[in-house]
């Protein structure tokens, strides 16, 4: 959670000193940046299938199948994210037909090209992350990130304004930080990995283990491409819906990225409980305890019900000042916070949703993940959005109001499909997906 919470701060940060650098930029940075998270979280998605599958074997204290497992499981995480590059690569030459306001483009460009060179580097990372979380070591990624978050907020504030005797790049800069930070992180995981002691015998199945058994390649894709295109159809949604506040015109999408930054704070707590829900699950099916994998996810959705309300209550009490921390223009100001109500309405959907897929993902019956998130977020979420947007006539308003219609669908179809799966599994083990 303090990982996570340092990442949304990080992205506070991004937004906070783009906006107040000029509200154009922080129009630019809003198309991009929500254009990325469809494949960036693609990416994380991809690598959250190593967790049942690490989660498992760590309960069994198989700690050279662990090995193996992280070395087939890096390999098909960076073949993933190379295919990603290459077809943002191909996007970037149709950005001008997006119908994206004309004086953004020129910002837009060098900024979607620096985002573009820090993908790969991530997804090493997300391979490493998840062994790391799903062995119960949640300590380390945490501290990587809060170093790699400390760097990027100096190197925004040095880049974008030309503070320090460095240039003053604007966004350009800000792309810049970020990339310096996500090439540092997994450097700096990857060396620990290599030279700390108390991961020898990972380490040694992981470098000297022989040839990837049979089989153990496809166990990792099969378990890992349901979560990717689950949370890519949820993100993507979501990114579409950048793309329609662009339609809008600046003020409304640099009013739609702020609301949606705020709202990341309450996600990213949700994510990390949902993070803790799959490897507990993950842990009690590799014991062949398939009961007990509701316990965890039961007890993880109290916690999660705790820090919804929080967060809702945050957002109440606090909105005005949380988001005039991101523009001083009022015009946007004052369409960001007319967004509060859709805004803390669709906090008890993404809880919901959070904890059911991540318990899901915990047994490793990732395959109703697909369908669920594709009826969800693309087959009803997406003409709600439209809907609400332009015919109904409630701009981005409209636009915000449609995440609560698709959160709260997924989250319901989640929760039946977990408790349906759980049965089904009753005295049995991690087997693969269903």
């Amino acid at each position: 959670m303090v990982a996570q919470v340092g990442f949304i701060l990080v992205s506070f940060a991004d937004n906070i000193m783009v906006g107040r650098y000029t509200t154009e930029s922080l129009a630019a940075s809003s198309f991009v940046v929500n254009l990325f998270n469809v494949v960036i979280l693609c990416a994380m998605g991809f690598s959250y299938g190593l967790t049942p599958l690490i989660g498992a074997l760590f309960g069994q204290k198989r700690s050279g199948a662990i090995g193996l497992t992280l070395r087939a499981g890096l390999i098909a995480n960076v073949v993933v994210g190379v295919i990603l590059s290459a077809v943002m690569l191909a996007l970037y030459f149709f950005i001008d037909r997006m119908g994206q306001p004309e004086e953004l483009l020129p910002l837009i460009k060098p900024f979607f090209l620096i985002y573009l060179a820090g993908l790969v580097p991530m997804t090493v990372f997300n391979a490493f992350t998840q062994w790391s979380y799903a062995i119960k070591n949640t300590s380390m990624p945490m501290w990587i990130l809060l170093g790699c978050n400390a760097l990027n907020i100096a190197g925004n504030y040095a880049l974008i304004y030309g503070h320090w005797g460095f240039p003053e790049l604007g966004l350009t800069g800000a792309g810049l930080s970020t990339l310096a930070a996500r090439v540092l992180a997994p450097a700096a995981i990857v060396a620990v990995f290599f030279c700390r002691r108390a991961y020898g015998e990972y380490r040694e199945a992981f470098l000297r283990g022989g040839p990837i058994p049979e089989g153990m390649m496809g166990r990792v894709v099969r378990t890992s491409w349901p979560v990717a295109l689950q949370m890519t159809f949820e993100t993507g949604a979501f990114s579409l819906c950048a793309v329609f506040a662009g339609w809008l015109g600046t003020i409304p999408l640099a009013a739609f990225q702020i609301v949606l930054v705020v709202g990341t704070l309450g996600f990213c707590i949700y994510y990390s409980v949902g993070t803790a829900i799959a490897v507990l699950t993950a842990n009690e099916a590799g014991r062949g305890l398939g009961p007990n994998c509701r316990r965890p996810a039961i007890d993880g959705y109290f916690v999660m019900l705790f820090f919804m309300c929080l967060s809702s209550l945050a957002f109440v009490l606090f909105a005005r000042p949380l988001m005039g921390l991101f523009t001083e223009d009022e015009r946007v100001l004052s369409l960001a916070v007319s967004l509060l109500f859709p805004l803390v309405l669709y906090q008890l959907g993404d809880a919901t949703q959070i904890t059911f897929a991540n318990a899901l993902r915990g047994t490793a019956r990732v395959m109703p993940m697909l369908w669920i998130a594709f009826v969800s977020y693309v087959l009803v979420g997406l003409p709600s959005t439209w809907l609400l947007a332009f015919p109904a006539g409630l701009g981005v308003y409209g636009i915000e109001l449609s995440f609560s219609v698709s959160l709260f669908l997924a989250g319901g179809l989640f929760l039946a499909t977990f408790l349906r799966v759980t049965r089904a599994t009753r005295g049995a083990g991690v087997k693969g997906e269903r």
